[in-house]
């Protein structure tokens, strides 16, 4: 689950997580069907039929992805899932040595060093997107 600590990527590459986070967030559409989720959610049909596909729609936050996991058994609300997700990049730049800049310097997307930083401590919206990414910059520095 995109969620939990990752201390590495396993060669992984951001379209590999990415996949991955796409199979998990169809597994839950799929167990609860796609009219649950959307009255659970608030989330548009079509982004969760696209979900259901295993197809991330642009725009998804990380926080309509959280409102999707939440609905697994044994996993939070939406907040705190996206408040561990959040704390988990920072606990990652800790054990990996890493300041914003750093992150900023291997991203392959276009976010400065302060979008990190506000994003990463919940001062700004954060696109599930840019959570794939900045999640594989801080996994791919883990020793």
């Amino acid at each position: 689950m995109f969620h939990d600590q990752r201390h590495d990527v396993d060669g992984l590459s951001v379209d590999d997580l990415r996949a991955e986070y796409a199979q998990d967030l169809a597994a839950v559409v799929e167990s609860h069907g796609v009219d649950a989720v959307v009255d659970a959610t608030g989330l548009d049909r079509d982004a969760v039929e696209r979900l259901a596909d295993a197809d991330l729609p642009e725009g998804l936050s990380l926080a309509d992805a959280a409102a999707v996991l939440s609905l697994k058994d044994g996993v939070a609300d939406p907040d705190t899932v996206v408040e561990i997700a959040c704390d988990h990049l920072l606990l990652g730049m800790t054990t990996g040595v890493m300041d914003v800049d750093a992150v900023e310097s291997d991203l392959a997307i276009e976010l400065d060093a302060k979008e990190v930083q506000q994003k990463i401590e919940r001062r700004a919206p954060m696109s599930f997107d840019e959570y794939v990414h900045i999640q594989h910059v801080i996994a791919s520095r883990q020793r």
